[in-house]
């Protein structure tokens, strides 16, 4: 079968439109700024209602970010339907500030999974600190699954 290309901005475009059909993902306003081939960046607006009770942004939301962006690397590495099959992130810094950036790449694609990393960001004032770093194996689903 031949491989089928389109321009960047329809890519992106369906992209976009996966992160429309997420329930948690449009909860939170995450937003896909880039996709390419293997790579990605996810970016979710920092509100309270993200936040921890100390007033930065909840791991669990940190991890979401990491996990959301290793999948988008990863499936359009492979080019079929994904899901993620393990992930791990560190946590380095509080997130404090108006927005997290999510940027992924596949840095391994195999025939049925691609390994990921992640590097989350925080946005304050102009200035991107990296507050998590992440890496997953992304596995395609399998045909009667997809």
């Amino acid at each position: 079968m031949p491989e089928m290309t389109v321009s960047p901005e329809v890519f992106l475009a369906m992209g976009r439109e996966v992160l429309a059909k997420q329930p948690f993902s449009v909860l939170i306003g995450a937003e896909l700024v880039a996709l390419s081939p293997g790579r990605c960046e996810l970016q979710v607006p920092i509100t309270e209602a993200v936040q921890q009770q100390h007033g930065f942004v909840h791991g669990g939301v940190l991890s979401y970010a990491a996990d959301n962006a290793l999948t988008y690397a990863g499936g359009t590495a492979l080019r079929v339907p994904v899901v993620t099959s393990e992930f791990k992130i560190n946590y380095l810094r509080p997130a404090i500030g108006e927005r997290l950036i999510a940027r992924a790449e596949a840095v391994h694609t195999g025939k049925s999974q691609a390994v990921c990393r992640c590097d989350v960001f925080v946005l304050k004032d102009g200035v991107e600190k990296l507050c998590a770093v992440a890496q997953g194996t992304i596995a395609a689903l399998p045909a009667a699954t997809a």
